[in-house]
Parts: structure tokens; sequence; C-alpha cells
């Protein structure tokens, strides 16, 4: 008894030194105020600080609150990654009556497509592209993607390896593109899921010994994956204009091998591409880019100023020269860190930079010539659909693919603390994601999605989803008023679907039905 006494007399005489030693720092130290006026429970505020987000993400916050993606967006992909129950019971909780900018979809009350008879029907099919990538364009390697849902650019380097491998895996289950981010081609890219290449500011993957575009780099590269697209970024939803850095402490031996850089030493990326510098130049080396791999190069941007895009398709419509596909990222994106200026407001959301890019191409009659991407916020049904009614003919998911091997929008992705292993280049936080349980989880994330869309088209009364027009969407103003998507956007007739051959072409495809029939009439004169 006597000793037990002493141990917890020790024990707290120990404890109220550490205290004492804590107060005693607290007051000689100057750089927090509030320790030196309240010392020791001044350390509760920062505490509390620290897990506000937790807080709020789990106790505080209601099912639509959170950004970037909210309570319920996020258990919809849960949900759909798992193969579990994704619907929602007892209505929306989303205010429709005085939510301004909401979008409703008009069903149709007859159509063209006939709805499938089983709630799990078409789950495990693709669901092709409407266009040929490259294809208008003669592009030798030009080919129809087999999915209309692709994963977005995510480099190595700002993903773990194991979570590039995940979604590499699952691509290939799916039977979608991965697109590798301007990071270059790893071996976490080598596993059965095909490629588009990205090339950035830097070059990585494809550069010499002085940081310089290597022609001959790319072309070996290319050759030895299964690469079936070029996308040559100009900008990101996330940091537009930016460029970045990879600390020298995450260049690892394998990141060097990947961007082609010396390990250990930072990594840059510039604002600008060095082997163009503007819309005349670009198309140039566009060309040489397909000419001498025979395989579609488009760009990825953010959209600002528009004198970019008016000359752009102002030499495409004179010269015969020409991108194969656009990727168009919203401002809304957010995959890549950047300053809070660069997140909160440089470059316009997607659906109002689409818009804008997609009427300077179809003012200049070149709408059918290329293939549109659309980028930020889109791997969920209901902004997927609105992007295909103003004209995308692929859409790209990046945080929503994310969310789907494991993330819980942490938001630390910055930091390289991510507690689920995805956005980190820690060994022991990566270690736990295991690329082959979370690869099926991703696949059935975009199978999940491609089915949900397939349903909405049926809903709309046709058979794929980028035959949906603008007038199936309504933009709500208010309470009592809304507007067509055509009207907010200012589109003329016809602008957002493919052409007549193409939309025949995909109804085929989608039907079973033989060659050589005619094209569908437009949906707008099915209900």
């Amino acid at each position: 008894m006597v000793t037990g006494m002493t141990w917890a007399t020790r024990a707290a005489a120990a404890g109220l030194s550490a205290l004492a030693g804590v107060a005693a720092r607290d007051l000689l130290q100057r750089e927090h105020t509030l320790l030196r006026n309240f010392p020791v429970i001044g350390h509760a505020r920062y505490l509390l600080e620290s897990v506000g987000p937790e807080l709020r993400q789990y106790l505080v916050a209601g099912n639509n609150e959170e950004r970037p993606f909210t309570r319920d967006q996020r258990r919809w992909v849960y949900a759909s990654a798992k193969k579990q129950n994704n619907y929602f019971g007892f209505g929306t909780d989303n205010d429709l009556e005085y939510t301004a900018g909401y979008s409703v979809i008009n069903h149709r009350t007859f159509g063209r497509a006939v709805p499938t008879t089983h709630v799990q029907a078409g789950h495990e099919t693709p669901l092709p592209s409407a266009k040929v990538l490259g294809g208008p364009r003669g592009r030798a390697r030009a080919f129809r993607p087999e999915s209309v849902v692709n994963i977005s650019a995510m480099s190595f380097g700002s993903l773990s390896g194991r979570a590039v491998e995940s979604l590499n895996r699952g691509a290939a289950l799916a039977g979608c593109l991965q697109n590798t981010g301007e990071g270059g081609l790893s071996a976490h890219h080598r596993h059965g899921g095909e490629l588009v290449f990205q090339i950035g500011t830097a070059y990585f993957g494809c550069r010499d010994e002085h940081g310089r575009f290597d022609l001959a780099r790319l072309k070996d590269l290319v050759a030895s994956a299964p690469v079936r697209a070029l996308e040559v970024k100009l900008s990101q939803g996330a940091k537009p204009g930016l460029g970045g850095v990879l600390p020298a402490a995450k260049v690892s031996a394998e990141i060097a091998a990947a961007r082609g850089v010396p390990e250990g030493v930072d990594c840059i990326s510039p604002s600008r591409h060095a082997e163009f510098s503007d819309a005349d130049s670009l198309l140039d080396w566009v060309e040489l880019l397909a000419t001498e791999t025979g395989l579609p190069v488009g760009i990825k941007a953010a959209v600002g100023d528009m004198d970019f895009w008016r000359e752009l398709t102002a030499l495409m419509a004179s010269t015969g020269r020409g991108v194969d596909f656009v990727t168009v990222d919203g401002g809304e994106g957010g995959t890549g860190a950047a300053p809070l200026i660069f997140t909160d407001s440089v470059s316009l959301p997607f659906q109002l930079g689409f818009a804008r890019v997609y009427s300077a191409f179809a003012r200049a009659g070149l709408q059918e010539q290329v293939t549109f991407i659309g980028g930020g916020k889109l791997g969920l049904p209901d902004n997927a659909i609105v992007a295909f009614a103003l004209g995308c003919d692929l859409v790209n998911v990046a945080r929503e693919a994310m969310l789907a091997i494991g993330c819980i929008q942490a938001q630390k992705c910055h930091t390289d603390t991510c507690p689920t292993g995805v956005a980190t280049q820690n060994p022991w936080l990566s270690h736990g994601l295991d690329p082959e349980l979370k690869s099926v989880r991703a696949a059935t994330y975009i199978t999940t999605l491609r089915r949900d869309l397939r349903k909405v088209a049926e809903a709309c009364g046709v058979e794929h989803p980028g035959l949906i027009d603008n007038t199936s969407v309504e933009i709500l103003t208010g309470r009592t008023a809304s507007r067509p998507l055509a009207e907010v956007y200012d589109y003329e007739p016809g602008w957002g679907l493919p052409s007549a051959a193409d939309r025949a072409e995909i109804v085929r495809l989608m039907t079973g039905a033989p060659q050589g029939g005619s094209a569908p009439p437009s949906p707008t004169a099915v209900g």
C-alpha cells in the first residue's frame, strides 16, 4: 500500500512538473500571445483547431454542407465503388425551390430508347464514345474510346505508387483510359490499363539531360507502353498559369526515373512551355507529335482569357492544322495543391468555361472535328449529364476516383500525410492501400457511373448520354423560374451534339443494329 501511494505520488509530481515546464515555456516564449496570456490552457484552442475539420466532417456539417464534396456525394461514390446500395430514401436533401443555378433534367414520356428490363442490365458493359478520337484528322492510330468515363490526370508523385497502380488496374477492368498526369510514365502505370500520356511544361518522361523536349525519347516511351493519345497540358483547374515544385525530399529514385530528373533534387515545373509560344507554334508542335507518333494529340487547359481560343480556332479553320481533342478543366478542379487564391479565384468554373470554348469551336464550324473532354467534379451523374448536354464527348474523373480507392477528403494532399495512403509518398501510410482490392473498387465505381448515365439517357429518350441535347436540361433561376441550358449559354440549335454520322454510328453500336442505317432524329423530336 505504501509502495502504491509512493508510485501515485511520484506520478502526480511528474505530471505537475511537466505542466510547470509547459507553463514556464509559454510565459517565456513570444511567438503566441494567447499562450503567454493563458499558459497551458491556451493549448486547448490549438488542439480544437487541429481537429476542427474532422469534427465538422463527422459531427457538425449537414449532408449537403461540406465542400468540395458533400457527405451525400461521397456516400454515393463509396457505395458505388463497393457495389453497395447507392440509392437514397425519403426524397432529396437539396433545396430545389430556392437554389438558383440548380440543374434539372427533363425526362421524356416517350422516346427512341427502350428501357432495360433489369436494374443491373448494362452495368458491366462499356459505354463508348460517340466520336472517333483522331478520326476527323486521319491520325494513323485514331480510335473510338470504349468508355465515356475515364480517369483524369494525376501524376505519380502527387499520388502514391499504390494509388496509381490501383487506378491503372481499375482502368483495365473497366475498359477505360487513365491519364498519366505530367509526372511521366512509371512502372505503376503498367498494369494493363490503356493510357493517355500527358506532356507538361517540364516534359517529364520525354526530356533530355537539360530539361528540353526530346522527340526520340517520347517515341521510345510510346512504343514501350499502351499509350493511345497524347495530351499537351497548358494549364489545370487547380492552379492555372502556375508552375510547381516537387521538393527534393519527395524525389525518390523511382520518381526521378519516371520523370527523367536527378534524384533528391527539387523538381521544377515551369509555368509555360518552351517548345511553343503562341497558338500558331502550338499547332505546328501538335502536328509534329501526331505525325511522328501516329497518335491523336490534344490539349488540356483551364479557361480564362478567350483570345487564345479564338486565335486557335481561326488558325484551325484557315490552315488545316488542328488538335484532335480539347480537355477543358473547370476551376473547381482540385487534385493539384495550389495557393488559395488560385484554388478559389483563378479560371472559370467548368460549365461556363466549357460553354465558351465549345462555342468558339462551333462558331468556326469545327465542333464535329474535335473530341471534347470535360473535367471538374464530373464524376457525379448530375454534373456529367449537364456536361454531355453542353457538348462533352467524354468526362474525366479525378477526386471521385480517389474517393473510390479510399480517399476520405482529409484535404492533406499537399502535406504528404494523407491518412489513407492515396496522396502521399510516405511508405508507411501507403502500405495499407491494397491495389488488388482498390482496383476493383475503382472499376466498380466507373461502371456504376456509366450505368447511371445510361439510365438518365434512357429517361431522356435517347440511347446514349452523348445524344442528350441542351434542351433536356433547365437551370433554375429562382423559386418560380428557370431557363433552358441552351439559352443560359447562348447555344444555337444543334450545338452540343455529334455529327449525324456519329449519332447514327453510336445508336448502331448501342442497339446492335446492322451497319448502313440512317441517322436518328434529333432528340428534341422524340418526346
